[in-house]
């Protein structure tokens, strides 16, 4: 898990932390790929060839650095099947990409989809007193909350922060589907709000799912998708090398 945190903090200085996420998603229903298929997919034998291609020296020392990065990946610590359901939410998440989608009724008139992206920044935290050395990193995500009730209406859209076991609103839209304007208001920072308009507002969100036991989950999930994509990352490359 050392290994892994410190990979997490190497990717967040190399990347600045997203605040909102990429607009323009593919819609196209998912599909999901057993990480144990991918595993074992990096590690069949290539094909007999009666004219091997030889390799430098540099690109056997890659080789051999990726191998060994896939199989010390796979073995302490290796990806398990993704959930494709949570309450009443399906999961859909396509296999390379750095977002997942969430789709849920509410009653019968609301729709309710939940775009989250992979971890996407961190903080540091002090550790326990008991532990003087170092410091904690909390993980963060994002997710974009659309809530409609049916074609050519207008939705409601909150952007939120999920950390490790909260859910924190950071904005919430108005979105006008049936015309776009040039420069839409997009409404005030939910945080600096009265509580008396904040705690009805999260209240909505709870009451369709949308709460910490999701932030919670959320952090599971991407934990074990960020590793199964990490190897899948390594593989490609392996078979670019390879070629």
């Amino acid at each position: 898990m050392a290994r892994f945190i410190g990979m997490v903090q190497r990717t967040f200085r190399s990347s600045s932390a997203k605040t909102t996420l990429i607009r323009g998603l593919h819609r196209h229903d998912s599909s999901l790929q057993s990480p144990n298929a991918i595993l074992t997919s990096y590690f069949q034998a290539r094909p007999y060839s009666s004219n091997p291609i030889l390799k430098s020296p540099f690109e056997a020392n890659i080789l051999r650095v990726l191998r060994a990065e896939i199989e010390y990946q796979s073995e302490y610590a290796p990806p398990h099947q993704a959930a494709t359901k949570f309450n009443s939410f399906t999961v859909e998440d396509r296999p390379g990409e750095q977002w997942i989608t969430m789709r849920s009724r509410f009653e019968d008139n609301e729709n309710i989809k939940i775009e989250a992206t992979m971890f996407d920044g961190c903080v540091s935290v002090p550790k326990p007193r008991d532990d003087s050395y170092g410091e904690d990193v909390r993980l963060h995500l994002s997710l974009l909350v659309d809530i409609s009730k049916g074609d050519g209406c207008d939705e409601l859209e909150f952007l939120c922060s999920a950390w490790p076991d909260s859910l924190e609103v950071q904005k919430v839209y108005m979105l006008k589907r049936d015309r776009m304007r040039a420069m839409p208001y997009l409404g005030p920072d939910f945080r600096k709000l009265g509580a008396q308009i904040q705690k009805p507002l999260k209240d909505y969100l709870k009451a369709r799912g949308v709460n910490d036991e999701l932030a919670v989950f959320l952090h599971e999930y991407m934990m074990n998708k960020d590793r199964t994509e990490l190897i899948r990352w390594f593989g490609d490359v392996k078979t670019y090398v390879e070629l």
